[in-house]
C-alpha cells in the first residue's frame, strides 16, 4: 500500500498545513517540510528495499501495483504501479516540493496555510500521474492538478499572475479535452473489438487501430503532453506562467509538471500507437529541432532574468522530445537523465532568480552588474548551475545530452547536427547571464545581501545530484532498465521501431550483447 500512501500523504499533509497556518504561518511551513522529508525517507527505503529486484532477469517491469474496482459498470479502477522510470519520477516529485517549501520561506507571507495546502496538492497529484495505468485515473489526476497550480500562479504570483495563470489554465485544458476525446474513442473501439470495455492501459495495448484512425488519436494525445513538455509552437504559455509564478511555483513547473509530456509520450502515446508514432517521428524530430535552437535565440534575447531561465526549458526539452522519437536505448536513458538533471538545475537557477528578486525588487538584468563583489557565493552557486545548463562535463546535463545525440545520431543525422548547434547557443545565453548579472561594471545603487545558510543548504542540495549523475549514473541506468525495455517491446510489437533503432533486450532474457548493439547494452548497464 506504500503507493496509496505516496499519493494520499502530500494531500493529507496540506490539509493539515493549511489549518496550521491559519493562526501560525511558520507551523504551516514545518509541517510541510516534515512531510516532504518524511516521504523522501519512505522513498529512501522503497529504493533500498526494491533496488535488487531491478536486477533481476526474471523480475517484470513493476516492483510494486494497486489494482482496484473503482466503477466496474464503466471498465474504471484504481490502478496504479511503479517500476524504476515511476520510482525516479516520484522519489524527484517529493525531492523538488521539499526544495519549493524551503524556497518559499521568506517569500510567501499572506494565507501561508492555504499555499501549502496548494503546493502539496500539487505534489499529491504529480505522484497521482507518475503511477496510474488507469487511462482515466491518468487523466483525472492530470486535470486536477491545474486547479492547486492556478492557485499558486494568480494568487501568489507577480504583477501579471492573473493573465498567465488564465493562460496556462487554458492551453492545458484545451490540450487535455483533446487526449479525453482520444482516450474515449479507444476505450470504445477496444470495447467493439473484444467485448472487455476498459481504461486499463495494459489491456487496451495493442488494440487494432487503422493507420488513420491511430494517427488520429495519437495527436489527441500529443496535444495534450505537447503543451505541457512544452513543444514549440505549443509553448507560448510557458514563459508567462514561470515568470508570474512564485519562486516554488517556478521550481515545480519547470521540475515536475513540464516532466508530465515527456513522460506520457514515453509512458502512454508511443506504445499505444506505435505505427502512428514512428510515421511521424521525422516531424516530431523537425518539431524537436525547432524547439532547440528557437528557445535558444529567445533565452538569449531576453532583459528579464527569470523569463530568459523560462526560455531554456524550452530548449532542453526539446532534446527530450528529440530522444522519445529516436526511440533508441541510448536516447531514452538520456531522455530520463535529462528529465531529472534538468529539474535539478534548471530549478535551481529559478530558486536564484527567486532569492534575487527578494532582494533587489526586479528582475531586469540591464538593473543589475558586479553582484559577485556583494554576493561571492551566491555568484559562484549560479555559475555551477549555469555550467550544468550549457552541459559542462563532470555534471549530468552533460552525460543526458551526449548519450540523446548520439541515439538520435543513428536515426536522423540531420536532426542530430541541427540538434547540436543547441549546445553552442546554450553555452553563449548561459555565460552571458553570468557576465550581465555577476560580472561587468558594479552597479553603485545595487547591493545584495549574500545567500544564507538555509539557502545554501538547498542549493548545494540541487547541486549534489547534478554531480553524482555526471559521475556515475549507473544506477539511474540500472533502475530505468526494466521499464524502459518493457515499454520498448511492447511498441515493437505493434510496429517497427525508426531505422537504425538499438532496443534493450526484454527484462526477461539477459543475451550477451552482439554486433552493433554491444555498445549500447553495454552503457545500460547490461553487459555481463
Amino acid at each position: 500500500m506504500i503507493l496509496i500512501a505516496l499519493i494520499a500523504w502530500p494531500f493529507v499533509a496540506g490539509v493539515a498545513a493549511w489549518i496550521a497556518g491559519r493562526r501560525r504561518p511558520h507551523v504551516a511551513r514545518w509541517v510541510s517540510v516534515l512531510a516532504m522529508g518524511a516521504g523522501l525517507l519512505a522513498l529512501a527505503v522503497v529504493w533500498i528495499v526494491k533496488a535488487p529486484d531491478f536486477a533481476l532477469s526474471g523480475h517484470g517491469p513493476f516492483v510494486a501495483s494497486v489494482h482496484v474496482a473503482w466503477v466496474p459498470q464503466l471498465g474504471i479502477s484504481f490502478f496504479v504501479a511503479a517500476d524504476g522510470l515511476s520510482l525516479v519520477m516520484v522519489t524527484l516529485c517529493y525531492a523538488l516540493g521539499l526544495l519549493a517549501v524551503l524556497s518559499s520561506w521568506r517569500e510567501v507571507t499572506t494565507r501561508v496555510g492555504f499555499f501549502h495546502f496548494m503546493l502539496l496538492w500539487t505534489i499529491a497529484a504529480l505522484v497521482g500521474v507518475f503511477t496510474a495505468l488507469d487511462l482515466f485515473l491518468f487523466y483525472f489526476l492530470f486535470e486536477m492538478m491545474l486547479v492547486p497550480m492556478f492557485f499558486l500562479i494568480a494568487l501568489w504570483g507577480h504583477e501579471r499572475r492573473v493573465y498567465a495563470a488564465v493562460k496556462f489554465f487554458l492551453f492545458t485544458q484545451i490540450g487535455g479535452l483533446l487526449m479525453l476525446v482520444a482516450i474515449l474513442a479507444l476505450y470504445v473501439i477496444h470495447g467493439r473489438q473484444t467485448g472487455v470495455y476498459t481504461f486499463d492501459y495494459l489491456q487496451l495495448l495493442g488494440t487494432h487501430l487503422s493507420m488513420a484512425t491511430a494517427t488520429w488519436l495519437m495527436l489527441g494525445f500529443f496535444a495534450a503532453f505537447a503543451v505541457k513538455l512544452p513543444a514549440v509552437p505549443l509553448h507560448t504559455w510557458l514563459p508567462d506562467a514561470h515568470t508570474q509564478a512564485p519562486t516554488a511555483g517556478s521550481l515545480v513547473l519547470a521540475g515536475l509538471l513540464i516532466k508530465i509530456g515527456a513522460y506520457g509520450m514515453i509512458r502512454f502515446m508511443v506504445p499505444l500507437f506505435p505505427q502512428a508514432a514512428f510515421r511521424a517521428a521525422p516531424v516530431f524530430m523537425g518539431l524537436a529541432v525547432l524547439g532547440i535552437l528557437y528557445g535558444a535565440v529567445l533565452a538569449f534575447a531576453q532583459r528579464d532574468l527569470k523569463r530568459l531561465v523560462a526560455y531554456t526549458s524550452v530548449s532542453h526539452m526539446g532534446f527530450v522530445l528529440l530522444a522519445i522519437f529516436a526511440w533508441n536505448t541510448l536516447a531514452l536513458q538520456g531522455a530520463v537523465l535529462e528529465i531529472v538533471c534538468h529539474a535539478f538545475s534548471t530549478g535551481a537557477l529559478f530558486a536564484i532568480v527567486g532569492l534575487m528578486q527578494e532582494r533587489l525588487h526586479t528582475r531586469d538584468m540591464d538593473k543589475m552588474g558586479g553582484l559577485w563583489l556583494t554576493a561571492p557565493r551566491m555568484g559562484a552557486v549560479a555559475l555551477v548551475f549555469a555550467l550544468a545548463s550549457l552541459g559542462l562535463p563532470s555534471l549530468g546535463n552533460f552525460v543526458a545530452e551526449f548519450l540523446i545525440l548520439i541515439g538520435s545520431w543513428r536515426v536522423s543525422e540531420p536532426a542530430t547536427v541541427l540538434a547540436a548547434f543547441g549546445l553552442v547557443a546554450a553555452t553563449i545565453y548561459s555565460l552571458w547571464l553570468i557576465q550581465r548579472v555577476f560580472q561587468g561594471r558594479e552597479t553603485p545603487a545595487v547591493t545584495m545581501p549574500d545567500l544564507t545558510l538555509r539557502e545554501g543548504v538547498m542549493l548545494a542540495a540541487m547541486a549534489a545530484p547534478l554531480l553524482w549523475l555526471g559521475v556515475y549514473p549507473q544506477p539511474l541506468f540500472n533502475a530505468v532498465r526494466p521499464g524502459l525495455a518493457a515499454l520498448q517491446q511492447r511498441a515493437v510489437r505493434g510496429a517497427p521501431p525508426p531505422s537504425s533503432a538499438v532496443l534493450l533486450p526484454p527484462p526477461t532474457t539477459r543475451a550477451a550483447p552482439t554486433g552493433s548493439d554491444a555498445g549500447a547494452v553495454s552503457m545500460s548497464g547490461d553487459a555481463q
